[in-house]
């Protein structure tokens, strides 16, 4: 565990003072259910949001509000904590029950995604917040160059629509429904 544990802080570049910290931010609760990376992933997402936004009003200072609501959605989501967790390679790092095969332990993308979360909010514990917002920047740099253009999902585009003409929501309803 220790060897583990020493080489992902050689991966990330950074040694935290309270190894606890880290390893609760890499076990998930099938491995542990009482000290696992749930809090600091709650943590963790707090963090995350709060460093992504004030970044985006010092990019941004003249956006409107819904478009850097929109821009936050695409930065702080699951999918940008998978694919930062991807890159620090913590499917290596994570520790999980052993539910699974033992030989190759399939770790899903969402806890991929919350480990990530964790990891920030261990981070944020235990070397504050200068050094947290300096490590989550750097980690976040394509995909913030990339925030310049706002994709809307079609359905976003119709309840603003919606919201603008008839000052109300879309109501949807189900025609049909085919298939297993």
């Amino acid at each position: 565990m220790e060897l583990k544990l020493k080489s992902l802080q050689e991966k990330l570049k950074i040694k935290l003072k309270n190894k606890t910290l880290l390893t609760k931010a890499i076990t998930h609760k099938s491995f542990d259910p009482h000290n696992n990376y749930e809090k600091l992933e709650f943590l963790g997402d707090r963090v995350l949001g709060l460093i992504i936004a004030n970044k985006l009003l010092d990019l941004y200072p003249n956006e409107k509000e819904g478009i850097l609501d929109k821009k936050l959605a695409n930065l702080v989501n699951k999918k940008a904590c998978f694919e930062i967790g991807k890159k620090l390679e913590l499917e290596k790092y994570i520790l999980i029950g052993n539910s699974t095969n033992k030989t190759e332990k399939k770790i899903e993308s969402k806890i991929i995604a919350d480990s990530c979360e964790a990891l920030i909010g261990a981070i944020y514990l235990d070397k504050g917040f200068n050094f947290t917002e300096k490590f989550i920047l750097n980690l976040w740099k394509t995909h913030i160059e990339g925030s310049i253009i706002t994709q809307i999902d079609a359905k976003t585009k119709l309840q603003e629509f919606s919201l603008k003409k008839y000052k109300i929501l879309p109501i949807y309803k189900i025609i049909s429904n085919t298939g297993p």
